[in-house]
Parts: structure tokens; sequence; C-alpha cells
């Protein structure tokens, strides 16, 4: 799977880049599948908005990492895998679940702090959870997804299922010892897991370049001849043959999978973070490669809907959206008993106890 490629990435690539350029006479995918994509990344863009907007007047609180500009990774692997499939991410989450099919309402109420929320308000914004869509979590630790996620991808091997665990992690999380402990059981074990660096070439507000002397971070698997790939993160269409790609090779017992995704977001690391280890130059470099106008416009010039059909998508956004936040502020505050609850699986635990009485 490995190559040569050059990518628009801040980094140097070496290897397999996989491109799509949508024309008028060809079309790589469906009507459908385009509408998906494009209502899905729009979702995303919009819920992610408002709760930019929500933290600065101070309707929740804790910290805030917007996926502005992401959108296309996590689409792209949602619309390439199975139902079955797992996913389990960083503390940047609010993107994953909404792409996997989670009720926006839920998760806004999560934000809030609500019981009507997806983790019943004990998670807030690093920490969205959903067994329901299999989306296993969103986690606070650097890098604790990583060897996390291999445990999930394992037994589900154990049990002979024919899932795949999808375990994303940021650039930074890269440089955390976990991960090499991690690939060389993964490949030992031929465990089905496709590991997915989000690479959007900043942890928090460090480079690459100055965080590795390795800045192609496919190049992380060579030690364990773990198979990789530089994606094009910026193109739905390149992140979903890429996952397609990674996936037959994962459930026909080949092993896991390393792809470095090459995206960009678009804010800072969090709400708090003033971006001055960058240019606005930069950033307007790849807000010109927007992945949601990159689909808005194949849906244009192939007369996918009319202008009509895609005002009503925007809109339906923009009302998805605030039903989501008017859920959130009708929604109820966890009493405090809640604070004993889903710690332990026995409901009577004694350590339980001793404290409720």
């Amino acid at each position: 799977m490995a190559g040569k490629t050059t990518t628009k990435a801040k980094t140097t690539t070496k290897r397999k880049s996989t491109t799509t350029k949508s024309t008028k006479s060809k079309l790589k995918y469906s009507k459908e599948q385009y509408v998906q994509w494009y209502k899905s990344m729009l979702l995303i863009r919009k819920f992610e908005e408002t709760a930019s907007k929500l933290y600065i007047q101070q309707k929740f609180g804790g910290f805030c990492h917007l996926y502005i500009g992401q959108e296309a990774v996590v689409c792209g692997t949602v619309s390439a895998c199975k139902k079955y499939d797992k996913h389990m991410t960083a503390y940047r989450s609010h993107g994953h679940p909404i792409a996997m099919g989670t009720d926006p309402r839920k998760l806004m109420a999560e934000l809030y702090g609500r019981i009507t929320g997806c983790s019943k308000g004990k998670g807030g914004s690093m920490h969205f959870f959903d067994k329901e869509v299999n989306f296993m979590g969103g986690h606070g630790i650097v890098g604790a997804q990583i060897p996390m996620g291999a445990g999930v991808a394992f037994a589900d091997k154990y049990k002979g299922n024919d899932s795949v665990t999808f375990v994303s992690f940021g650039d930074g999380a890269a440089r955390q010892g976990a991960l090499h402990e991690t690939f060389n059981m993964a490949m030992t074990w031929k465990i089905p897991a496709i590991f997915i660096v989000e690479n959007n070439n900043y942890a928090m507000g460090t480079s690459v370049e100055r965080t590795s002397n390795v800045t192609d971070l496919s190049k992380l698997g060579d030690s364990y001849e773990m198979p990789s790939m530089v994606v094009d993160g910026m193109t739905v269409e390149s992140v979903h043959e890429a996952i397609e790609e990674a996936c037959k090779k994962a459930r026909k017992g080949d092993g896991p999978v390393l792809l470095d995704i090459r995206t960009y977001r678009y804010k800072g690391h969090s709400m708090s973070d003033p971006q001055k280890y960058r240019t606005k130059d930069e950033v307007k470099k790849y807000q010109d490669e927007d992945p949601i106008e990159k689909v808005l416009n194949t849906i244009r010039t192939n007369k996918l809907l009319t202008e009509k059909q895609i005002t009503d998508i925007q809109d339906w956004a923009k009302n998805e959206v605030a039903e989501a936040v008017k859920f959130a502020e009708e929604s109820a505050d966890p009493t405090a008993d809640e604070l004993y609850k889903d710690v332990y699986v026995q409901d009577d635990y004694p350590y339980v106890n001793e404290f409720i009485d």
C-alpha cells in the first residue's frame, strides 16, 4: 500500500496519496452518496459553529475543541465502513457521532451538561459516547484511545466478529509511547484495527516539524511492517477510498493499517487558543480547499440537485442545530444521585452504598 506522492499539507509526504477530481462527465459515486456527504458534513459544520457561539456566551463550560475543517475525515470514514464497525477518537469528538447518526439534540444536551445528553451530562464536550451507533467515545487523555481501541479490535477478533475498529488520534498523540506498544501487539496479533492520524499539522500550537524528526507520520508503522498510506483529508472521496482499501485488509485477517490523513482545523486547538503560531494566510490556503465546498461544487457542476434543494438542505441543517439548542436548554440537570450511577456494574456495590446511606 506504500508508494510515492506529494501533498498540499505542510509536512513532507513520501507515501501513496489518494486524490479525486470530480468532473461533469464522470462521477465516481452516486448522487445519493454526494448528497449524504454534503448533509453530514454541513450538519457537523453548523453544529460546531453554533457550539462556538454558545461557548462564548458561557452557555456551557469546560474545554471545547471544534472539528471545523476536518469534516471530510470522519464523513469519508463512515461512508466506507459497516454499521457494526466501532469508532473511537480523542477529545475533538463532536463530529464523529454526528456522522455516525447520533441525534444532535443528545450531543448539544451533553455540552450543556444535561441529563438528556449522550453521556447523561457527565462527560461534556470531550467525552461524547453513543453505544447505539458503536461510537466508543471521545477520550481526554492524549493517546489513551490508541491502546483502548486496539483492545476493542482484539475483542472482536477473539469473538470471531467481522467488525473493524477505527481509532482516530491527532498528530500530537502520535508521540505517545503507548502507540508503539500498541502497534507492535496489533501487528503481532493481526487485529482488525484502522489507526487514523487526523493530522491537522499542529499538536495544540506546536507544528509537526517542531515535535518530530519524522514528519511523514505514515512512516510510524514501518518498524512493525504495518501497511500505511497518506490520504488527502480535505477531499471526502479520497478518505472514503482509503478506508475501503484498509478495511479489505483488516476484514481478511491481514491486520491493522495506518492512515496519515492530512487535514486542517480552521479554528484553534480549543476555544481558548489565540492561534499565534500560524498566519491568516495559512488558514486561508486551507479554507480555499474546504471539503464541504468541494462536494457542493460537485453537486452543482453535475446538476445533482437544484438550487432550491440545496437551500432546503442548508435550512435543514440550521433547523436541526436550532432544535438541538432548544432541546438542551429545556432539559434538566442531572440530580445528585447520578454521581453514583454508571460507576460500577454492580448496582449495590458496597462502596456506593456507603455514601448513599
